[in-house]
């Protein structure tokens, strides 16, 4: 996959099952690479830095597409060509404007989805669907309640994270309840349901923009 993603896709958004937790839980990142570049960078929050006194939030040069794990990621999102051009200055200055920087909670949040999902909500070009096992995507702060949903298509209302609720085109209509999410895909249709996922038709591959 790596040679595929040098040359079509400059902003990539990825995912890899957790090892211990896979049906329950997703690691995701978002990875870039400038036009011209001749590397990508990754943008990721990871958890086990917390407990080793090492800031949680990095960015590395690293395949994008790396085994997580043991276990092979597969494209949430992506941009390509000119729109992704366009996109990467709002997307690094998502990124830097994520406020948990220096936090991190496997439940309910912050954590890597909660990361990957403020950059999704400033940037809804990305048009990012993140699965029902993405543990924490839903987290918004300990003041905030009320924000665009990951895709930027609609709305969420969610408190701590724990209990909310998500109405949006791309993602459907969503129930939190104690992180984990209930709820219904319209591109299926399918549903969506804790440690099961999306059960129903495969959903639809993200929109590639032409180069």
């Amino acid at each position: 996959m790596m040679w595929k993603l040098m040359l079509i896709a400059p902003v990539v958004i990825l995912a890899g099952p957790l090892a211990a937790i896979a049906s329950f839980g997703l690691h995701t990142w978002v990875a870039i690479k400038p036009k011209d570049g001749d590397a990508y960078t990754v943008y990721e929050v990871i958890g086990w830095r917390k407990y080793r006194g090492l800031p949680v939030f990095v960015a590395h040069n690293r395949d994008p597409d790396g085994y997580w794990f043991g276990n092979r990621p597969w494209i949430l999102a992506e941009l390509r060509g000119a729109e992704a051009e366009a996109a990467i200055p709002r997307v690094l200055e998502a990124i830097d404007s994520y406020p948990h920087k220096d936090n991190y909670r496997m439940w309910p949040g912050p954590n890597s989805n909660s990361f990957t999902a403020h950059v999704g909500r400033n940037v809804p070009e990305l048009g990012m669907n993140l699965p029902a096992t993405a543990l924490g995507k839903d987290y918004l702060g300990l003041t905030r309640v009320f924000a665009h949903s990951p895709s930027g298509t609609g709305y969420q209302v969610s408190l701590f994270g724990a209990l909310g609720v998500l109405a949006a085109r791309k993602e459907g209509l969503e129930v939190n309840f104690l992180g984990f999410t209930f709820g219904v895909d319209p591109s299926g249709p399918a549903l969506k349901l804790p440690g099961l996922g999306r059960i129903g038709p495969a959903a639809p591959l993200p929109a590639a923009s032409s180069s």
